[in-house]
């Protein structure tokens, strides 16, 4: 079935969330000034009901599904629904999403499970900022053992996400450039965004896509490439000497709220339609109750109908005119990237 939202977006990807735990304390998703209280065991929904609603939203027109967080490789024995999920008839690509810290004792499983790629967050390659960024005592070398299991594991190309945030690690965009041409990564860069509330957003700390291309071209030439494939949130870029490409996410400076075809399930059974909303739709409480297959389809089909979604758009405009106000939002942690 192509079912289709108000503004005529499909339902093409689907992120899952296995956890809202992560190992990191990373400042502009779950700053480490706080304590958090995680959902308990018996209120995350299981494998088997997570299989059941990937399949109902295959029937709906999903076909890429992206496993997430929190840091989903806290989940144990993930690599057990990897290969229920590699299974369901229509998904053309399954991925994870991770900060890379478990990726050594993983990697192979997952691979060996059906997961087709993995895209590692690595925001600084300077060790005191990854740190800063991090909110843990975790070490750089931890991520970068993280990747050569990917390695080793098969998982190629790995893409990279680092999150650019102007006076942390905005002097390092060369730097992250230049170390995923050397091993044959494809760097994305992502504008700072407003996701949740708890990471005290405020946009003078955005690094413009443009800016970032910019720094990147003076180095080693770029020029633009067309969309991999409908509903891309990366605008791509070719390194002209053949080394490689780059990829850079405008969510605040050149919004892409038209094409987005993402759905979001929350580790506790909320349907989420857009990164930044406010509130969710229950799916656990009629998985649980008894609810048909066909009767939970009807439910996702009739929420993705209503769908009017278009955040950064609005807060992009708001930003413009001077009438942009932060509001609650559910956090990033909670539904991933």
């Amino acid at each position: 079935m192509d079912v289709r939202d108000l503004f005529d977006r499909p339902l093409s990807d689907l992120r899952i969330s296995v956890t809202d735990r992560c190992n990191f304390r990373c400042s502009f998703c779950m700053p480490g000034d706080r304590v958090y209280r995680f959902l308990p065991r018996p209120e995350i929904l299981s494998f088997e009901e997570i299989v059941r609603l990937a399949r109902i939203f295959a029937r709906l027109g999903a076909r890429k599904i992206r496993l997430t967080g929190g840091e989903p490789l806290l989940r144990a024995e993930l690599d057990v629904l990897v290969a229920a999920l590699a299974g369901i008839e229509g998904i053309d690509d399954l991925a994870l999403t991770t900060n890379a810290y478990l990726l050594p004792r993983h990697a192979e499983a997952l691979r060996a499970a059906g997961l087709k790629r993995v895209t590692v967050s690595l925001h600084s390659l300077d060790p005191a900022t990854f740190a800063a960024l991090s909110g843990r005592h975790v070490e750089l070398r931890s991520v970068l053992d993280g990747l050569a299991a990917a390695e080793r594991a098969g998982f190629r190309p790995i893409k990279l996400n680092a999150v650019v945030i102007r006076g942390t690690n905005e002097g390092e965009i060369v730097d992250l450039a230049r170390f995923a041409r050397r091993h044959g990564y494809v760097m994305r860069f992502i504008e700072y965004m407003d996701v949740g509330t708890v990471n005290h957003w405020d946009p003078s700390a955005v690094v413009s896509a443009r800016q970032i291309v910019r720094r990147i071209d003076r180095v080693w030439p770029l020029e633009a490439l067309p969309p991999a494939h409908p509903g891309e949130v990366a605008r791509r870029y070719r390194y002209r000497d053949g080394g490689g490409e780059i990829g850079v996410i405008p969510s605040v400076t050149e919004p892409f709220c038209g094409g987005c075809s993402r759905a979001r399930l929350s580790a506790d059974g909320m349907l989420y339609t857009c990164l930044f909303a406010r509130t969710g739709h229950d799916l656990k409480t009629p998985l649980r109750g008894g609810a048909s297959d066909g009767e939970l389809e009807a439910r996702v089909a009739a929420l993705w109908r209503r769908r009017d979604d278009r955040y950064s758009e609005q807060r992009t405009a708001a930003l413009e005119d001077g009438g942009f106000a932060p509001a609650e939002k559910v956090e990033m942690f909670r539904i991933g990237g």
